[in-house]
């Protein structure tokens, strides 16, 4: 046979295919009716276990793999069409719903916000693209702007989540996942770093920099050029630029932001000093209180999963089955547990579909540990 008379096989199979997949899932649905009578669980380990034995036997050795993500895939989705019947409204889908009606419909312009660092820092730039008239708090740490919103000293935080360089900022989700907050925007901003010195210093008089360990990583191509000078890991770069003002000596230098030479009275030294010129990071905003502001069409959770081949796998095509596209996904070891990972999701799902309901309630259901971080507009 040719290639045409081949596909033309192919698509007489398919259509068999697509019959008996159809006419499977109709069973599911009545499945899933007995199920509700009998208040009986989706999910039957046993029967999974049985079925996929079966299948795995019946098939060519060759074939046998593959026929078993098959029917993996297969029951997935049939478990998917299963909870899609007996979908509730749980109390994290109410909590939801009610944020959606009871947020306001504009972000607040004025609110009590907790950053990292001093006047200058980038988290404070990225304060002020958020808020229009903030009343900023400044603390010493990423833990303790969460502790500033926990304690109710500030309604929201800023802090950093993630650089297009240097990667996640895993402190940051450590705190998330520490922390009962929720985020409620997200902000990408373009990061130019720039080299600070007192002014009149000549740059080949510099023996040592200081700045916050990201920036370090986003300008690691230009510090590798350098030779016997010393790099020094500061809480933030606003900092930095401030240790080099009140330094006695002339010899240091700062990665820092350019607005930091005028605040403190710097001379930018070098300029586009980071890896790439296209070098961002995204800010959140966090809030103790759950807030879903009009165009949320981002949503963070966390969960995890057992620790066996395809549980990932399965979460995924679940994902795929309710056309939920997932903009990233990060892993983070357990705490006190040895090679097990908690899976941060960022998902672009609008707030208002069925199909996000859908998913929030299997996921509460269906995987352990699952936190919901709360759904949010990014900016730039």
């Amino acid at each position: 046979m040719d290639i045409n008379e081949l596909r033309e096989k192919i698509d007489g199979i398919d259509s068999e295919l697509t019959k008996l997949f159809c006419d499977r899932m109709e069973v599911c649905g009545d499945i899933a009716k007995y199920k509700t009578e009998n208040k009986l669980p989706v999910f039957d380990s046993e029967r999974e276990r049985k079925l996929l034995g079966k299948v795995y036997d019946a098939s060519p050795e060759e074939l046998a793999p593959y026929t078993r993500v098959l029917f993996t895939t297969l029951m997935d989705l049939s478990k998917s069409y299963q909870n899609k019947k007996l979908f509730c409204e749980t109390e994290l889908v109410k909590k939801i719903r009610k944020a959606v009606e009871n947020t306001d419909k504009l972000f607040p312009s004025r609110a009590r916000v907790a950053c990292q660092g001093v006047e200058g820092a980038y988290s404070q730039k990225a304060c002020d693209k958020m808020f229009s008239i903030p009343d900023i708090m400044y603390v010493n740490t990423f833990e303790n702007v969460f502790q500033a919103v926990s304690s109710g000293l500030c309604q929201y935080g800023i802090v950093p989540l993630e650089n297009s360089t240097a990667g996640s900022v895993n402190q940051t989700y450590d705190l998330l996942t520490k922390y009962d907050f929720y985020i409620v925007r997200s902000l990408k901003m373009q990061i130019n770093h720039v080299l600070l010195t007192k002014k009149g210093v000549d740059f080949s008089k510099v023996k040592e920099i200081y700045s916050h360990e990201q920036a370090i990583g986003q300008c690691s191509a230009f510090l590798r050029s350098l030779k016997g000078v010393k790099v020094t890991v500061c809480p933030n770069t606003a900092v930095a630029a401030k240790m080099v003002a009140t330094s006695d000596r002339d010899d240091v230098a700062a990665i820092s932001s350019g607005d930091c030479a005028e605040q403190y009275g710097l001379e930018i030294n070098k300029t586009k000093i980071q890896n790439t010129d296209s070098n961002f990071t995204k800010f959140i905003c966090i809030s103790k209180k759950l807030e879903i502001y009009p165009g949320a069409n981002h949503t963070s959770v966390v969960f995890s999963t057992a620790h066996k081949p395809g549980a990932l796998y399965n979460v995924m095509a679940r994902l795929a089955s309710l056309n939920i596209n997932v903009v990233k996904l990060e892993s983070r070891p357990i705490q006190g547990k040895d090679f097990e990972f908690m899976f941060y999701f960022d998902l672009d799902a609008s707030v208002y579909s069925k199909e996000f309901e859908q998913l929030m309630f299997e996921l509460e259901n269906q995987v352990d540990g699952f936190k919901y971080f709360g759904s949010y507009m990014e900016i730039v």
